[in-house]
């Protein structure tokens, strides 16, 4: 009997970044907190606080695809006290991040400018491992708005308890985009980085590893990269296969929060990878067949995370014909993966739609065949390419 347990488990690993790059992370990111709490920070009395967030703070993080392409540690840097919208504006706050940021980075000998982008401050690291950090302002969100977010999450059939605990992480974040980013008194924009690492957590299998990893951690370290939850290991796969099928288009590909946020909805809660795995891709054919423009925030149901494959000034990347067809290829490689015995066509098969190279040696032990009962079994046929090239204009 085939083991696509093992196959799977192996297609992971692969993917796993290498533990040197948890480690710097981990060293930078703490590296950073100690700067902004230091007694000559000139925001030290604003009790800075430093924290992962994205795929880092998941456990999802993955390789990239090639080795031109950097890894990247998303942040946030609250200041906790003393700045509101009242009395500070949106430019305000990241000016003052900034400043502390340009500091750092000559205290640290960085070479590569300091540079600004949207919504956060980009720190390049330029060493044996191509590094960067974002880093995004914000100040905690008032009690209102807290309380407004956790009543639309127990809406939602959230626990009141476990809402009004996701809630209290709400922040509110800088973005230059916005007409009153220089305004004050203002609306900010609503961010939960943690609280949606909170509800990620808690859609994990609950068994007694995860529980004493969860136990183990501080709330503001970055996730434990040796333990991994079957929930955890599909999205890695998911990612991967998303990346490489949009590789010459990456532009047009859909979004991680948008994979991760369906694969945790429809995650069944399986010990096995395997069926942790189909139980995923069966909700994502769902989903996609529903037709459905909506894939809601849980720890923010205002938010709409697939806005923009409605909005005009994305018309030209059709993000929703793109997620459908890569939900179409996704399943039909995996069922191809998971019923052929033809070695030679399964190792070419993980190659094209994953990049991982297995050889047809490993595939023998991986997957439990015998080389006598192997077989030819036609590769499945790619559905349309992706469409709309980055520098397409329709």
């Amino acid at each position: 009997m085939r083991n696509n347990e093992n196959l799977l488990q192996e297609l992971a690993d692969n993917l796993d970044l290498p533990d040197g790059a948890y480690k710097q992370a981990i060293d930078r990111y703490q590296s950073l907190g100690k700067w902004f709490g230091r007694d000559e920070s000139s925001v030290k009395d604003n009790d800075p606080h430093i924290f992962p967030q994205g795929s880092f703070r998941l456990g999802i993080a993955i390789k990239p695809l090639s080795g031109e392409e950097e890894y990247d540690l998303d942040l946030a840097c609250s200041l906790r006290s003393g700045i509101t919208p009242m009395s500070h504006s949106q430019n305000d706050l990241k000016d003052i991040v900034g400043n502390e940021l340009e500091d750092y980075r000559k205290a640290k000998g960085i070479s590569e400018e300091l540079e600004s982008k949207h919504r956060c401050w980009r720190l390049e690291y330029q060493d044996n491992l191509k590094f960067h950090m974002d880093i995004v302002p914000c100040i905690p969100e008032n009690e209102v708005k807290m309380k407004s977010l956790a009543k639309a999450m127990a809406s939602r059939g959230l626990a009141e308890s476990f809402s009004k605990e996701v809630a209290d992480n709400a922040v509110g974040i800088t973005d230059d985009r916005l007409e009153n980013f220089d305004g004050k008194p203002s609306e900010w924009m609503i961010s939960n980085p943690e609280g949606y690492a909170r509800w990620f957590e808690s859609r994990m299998v609950e068994n007694f590893q995860i529980k004493a990893a969860c136990e183990a951690l501080q709330v503001d370290d970055v996730p434990v990269y040796n333990t991994k939850t079957p929930l955890q290991r599909a999205v890695q796969v998911l990612k991967r296969h998303r990346d490489t099928m949009f590789k010459e288009n990456p532009d047009s590909k859909p979004i991680s929060v948008i994979i991760t946020t369906l694969s945790a909805t429809y995650y069944d809660g399986s010990s096995s990878l395997e069926s942790a795995f189909l139980s995923v891709l069966k909700g994502l054919k769902e989903f996609s067949d529903s037709d459905s423009d909506v894939v809601l925030n849980p720890v923010n149901p205002e938010e709409n995370f697939a806005d923009r494959w409605s909005m005009p000034n994305y018309k030209h990347l059709e993000l929703k014909k793109n997620f459908h067809l890569w939900v179409d290829q996704v399943v039909r490689d995996f069922e191809y993966l998971f019923t052929s015995d033809n070695l030679v066509m399964i190792s070419e098969s993980v190659l094209k739609s994953l990049s991982v190279s297995i050889e047809q040696k490993q595939l023998v032990s991986i997957l439990g065949l015998s080389l006598a009962a192997t077989k030819v079994t036609a590769q499945p046929k790619a559905v349309n390419e992706p469409v709309s090239k980055p520098w397409h204009r329709s």
